[in-house]
């Protein structure tokens, strides 16, 4: 018996989420009284995941040039058959929630997403999931003899946890695929809302793209990733790879900070597993606020510049 981890990478170099699913995985595995074994495709070098627990490392290296959750799921599927894996743990990414549940299927597994926490009790397994679109949460039995488990982002974190152990190669079969891509197109930006630790977000209240100027300096000066609201992608103010919220990308930044932004509900549910969220409004009534750990109610036009201006003092202290 094991317990298999998929730490997923892009372009070869190991993703965030990675690091919090081998720092989960290895908790779990010390709970179970097992090991724990991370498989990666294609991924860069596994000593990265050695800092976070990893003991014993299957790579697999193929001609996968672009994700396909098919494929992903078949490998994950034969790697966790092969190792005995009685708990699957993968991230509760976009492409984590398309692959999980082929995953689950494929070994009759019971299935839990956006899992916030490690099992309160192991017989029965329990764990802690988030609910009703980030509003509240539920305590989940699962009672098949397999497990897989999606760890939201953010929620457990990245720990340290120093290891060595193998590292070895895993032939897998490929099944006969009926999907391809054919083209990438990939957001331009130095920080990717994925990955982003801080997201600049900003909504109608700019009044026009051309007042986008602000936004994209403020994010500069914190590293942070740009975003936008729906009805700004819809506009065409900004690219529709910045959309977030339930019907966009969903954010769970440590620090989100909301320029301009009314806080419709779907928007909310998109970016309330935030750490932190701040607003700025001119609108006292705004339903932002509601959610919002601080906020400042005045004009955008006049607050943020003033916050860069500070930022940058402070970095230069």
């Amino acid at each position: 018996m094991s317990v298999l981890v998929f730490a997923d990478s892009t372009e070869g170099k190991f993703k965030k989420t990675a690091f919090e699913v081998v720092s989960y995985g290895k908790k779990v595995a010390e709970q179970l009284g097992t090991s724990l074994v991370t498989l990666t495709i294609n991924g860069g070098d596994a000593s990265e995941l050695n800092t976070y627990g990893a003991e014993n490392v299957v790579e697999v290296k193929n001609e996968l040039s672009t994700f396909n959750a098919k494929s992903y799921a078949s490998i994950i599927k034969q790697v966790a058959e092969a190792k005995e894996a009685s708990v699957v743990v993968i991230d509760s990414s976009v492409d984590g929630l398309t692959v999980a549940p082929l995953v689950a299927v494929s070994l009759e597994a019971g299935y839990a997403s956006n899992v916030v926490a490690l099992p309160s009790d192991t017989t029965p397994f329990v764990v802690k999931r988030k609910a009703f679109s980030n509003k509240g949460f539920n305590n989940t039995e699962i009672s098949s003899d397999k497990k897989v488990i999606g760890v939201a982002k953010n929620s457990y974190g990245a720990h340290e946890n120093q290891a060595s152990g193998a590292v070895e190669g895993f032939e897998a079969v490929l099944p006969e695929l009926n999907v391809k891509s054919e083209a990438i197109n990939k957001a331009s930006g130095k920080v990717t809302i994925a990955d982003a630790d801080v997201v600049v977000s900003a909504g109608r209240g700019l009044k026009g793209p051309e007042n986008w100027g602000m936004v994209e300096e403020l994010a500069e000066v914190l590293g942070a990733a740009t975003a936008c609201s729906k009805p700004v992608s819809d506009l065409g103010w900004r690219p529709h790879s910045e959309h977030v919220g339930q019907t966009g990308k969903p954010v769970a930044s440590n620090l989100y900070i909301a320029i301009g932004i009314s806080g419709a509900i779907q928007h909310l549910a998109g970016v309330n597993a935030s750490k932190v969220k701040v607003v700025v409004n001119n609108d006292p009534e705004a339903p932002f606020f509601k959610a919002a750990d601080y906020g400042i109610v005045g004009d955008a036009f006049e607050v943020i510049p003033q916050l860069i201006e500070k930022l940058k003092v402070f970095k230069q202290a």
